[in-house]
């Protein structure tokens, strides 16, 4: 069985390599132990959506009075709820074996191992074993939850987001240890549907990979709301216990909870696969090393997404699998880093892309910085959701906007005009002056470019 390329793992780097790939005409194999979709879409983005999608409604609910209309009785089954979300990652696992199949691409099941650059050995759950020979491999197995022993993971009590995806009633209370994206976004779904929730982040805020003073606002809305905070602190044991999990921190604090969830970040899917075997090379952490087209040290074999270290989003995987891909078929091409937008499903959600001004200064950089409320919206006070701001970072020397970071409604979205700005090198002025529709949230981006000369109408 010889191919032009052949990719491990049909996660949102595989998949999308491989139809890439089949649309520039080559034969494309790929080799999937596991569900189609990979995290993304059976354990991460889709499933973790469609649930903030019904505490979406659930907090509009708990608003209509201030519209004027009266909701009574109304109650959650949680169950449902989870019955929906796996009926939405269903039909999309089926869209990518309907998008297989229109492509002609073979999949194959079982766990790959690399014989050599150019073969691979698939073992079915049976036992059964294929091989597949190709003239280039794509390497795209992506991570899983990071696990320390000393948490007590049991995947009942003490579970990570995986596990946590799977539950089909809600706890009574739940301690998250660690306050980043996935933390926090897990602490917005369960807090909405009335769980008493805790988070425990070692970092002095919740959030340090973002702007500061977004996570800052963020950081007291998510109070105002009553989910407990405990930043620069870490979790010293955890023990289950009769009825739920103790947890105790270093400053001697404990708490007694139903379910614990572990959410420290994710490691790499680097290990059984034969890399080293043949020579390729893993850095510190795990990571399977790629140059700027995404290629190994060894011929023939690129990697992709997750397992890359080079940022764990699902549209970087993406990304790279289409210019791994390209590359392969004599159209190099590379990935613009520095235009990556990232998105945090929070309420209000929180989305950003290029630099924060501390970033911008640590390269040298001269900045000024463009600011505009939501609460000076006339679409965001229509729709009683004026939480958050738009913040923009431009060059002082060129004007060129460097980085875009909202907190407020619909930011995720927003964020996609920001992406084109940074990535294109559109300057402050160039977006202040393109009208934007009114009365639209989308006007907030304008208004903050206009902040960053001093000339916004409504601030």
């Amino acid at each position: 069985m010889r191919y032009k390329i052949a990719v491990i793992g049909a996660g949102p780097g595989g998949y999308v390599a491989a139809i890439r790939a089949a649309q520039l005409g080559a034969k494309v194999a790929v080799v999937e132990q596991g569900p189609l979709g990979g995290t993304c879409l059976n354990v991460g983005c889709i499933p973790t959506k469609a649930l903030l999608a019904g505490a979406s409604l659930v907090e509009s609910i708990q608003r209509a009075e201030q519209f004027g209309i009266e909701v009574m009785g109304y109650s959650v089954d949680y169950g449902r709820l989870a019955a929906r979300k796996d009926a939405v990652v269903d039909q999309l696992r089926q869209g990518i074996a309907f998008l297989f199949k229109k492509n002609k691409i073979d999949l194959f099941r079982g766990k790959a191992y690399l014989k050599d650059n150019r073969r691979i050995r698939v073992r079915a759950e049976g036992g059964e074993v294929q091989e597949i020979e190709a003239e280039n491999i794509i390497i795209a197995t992506g991570s899983q939850p990071a696990l320390l022993p000393s948490l007590g993971y049991n995947g009942r009590t003490v579970v990570t987001s995986t596990d946590a995806l799977g539950w089909n009633a809600l706890p009574e209370s739940l301690l998250i240890i660690g306050g980043g994206v996935i933390g926090c976004e897990f602490a917005t779904l369960f807090s909405i549907l009335g769980v008493k929730v805790i988070v425990v982040e070692a970092m002095p805020t919740i959030l340090p990979m973002i702007d500061a003073e977004i996570a800052r606002r963020y950081q007291m809305l998510l109070k105002r709301k009553g989910v407990e905070l405990r930043t620069g602190t870490q979790v010293t044991a955890v023990q289950e216990e009769s009825g739920g999990v103790k947890v105790k921190l270093a400053g001697g604090e404990e708490f007694s909870v139903a379910r614990v969830l572990i959410s420290i970040g994710r490691r790499f899917n680097t290990s059984g696969l034969g890399l080293e075997e043949v020579g390729v090379e893993l850095g510190p952490k795990g990571e399977i090393v790629v140059d700027e087209y995404l290629r190994t040290k060894v011929e023939g074999i690129y990697a992709v997404g997750d397992v890359t270290n080079k940022g764990q989003l699902a549209h970087v995987a993406s990304a790279q699998g289409i210019a791994a891909v390209q590359t392969i078929m004599g159209r190099p091409t590379r990935v613009n880093y520095d235009a990556v937008p990232s998105c945090i499903f929070t309420s209000p959600e929180i989305a950003t892309v290029g630099l924060t001004k501390e970033e911008a200064e640590k390269r040298g950089l001269k900045v000024k910085v463009g600011k505009f409320s939501f609460q000076a919206s006339g679409k965001a006070l229509a729709a009683g959701e004026t939480e958050g701001i738009v913040k923009m970072v431009a060059d002082a020397e060129d004007d060129r906007l460097l980085g875009v970071h909202i907190m407020g409604p619909h930011a995720t979205e927003l964020i996609a005009e920001g992406a084109l700005a940074v990535s294109r090198g559109i300057k402050a002025r160039e977006l202040a002056e393109c009208i934007h529709a009114h009365p639209t949230l989308a006007e907030t981006l304008m208004e903050a470019a206009e902040a960053v000369h001093g000339m916004s109408i409504h601030s």
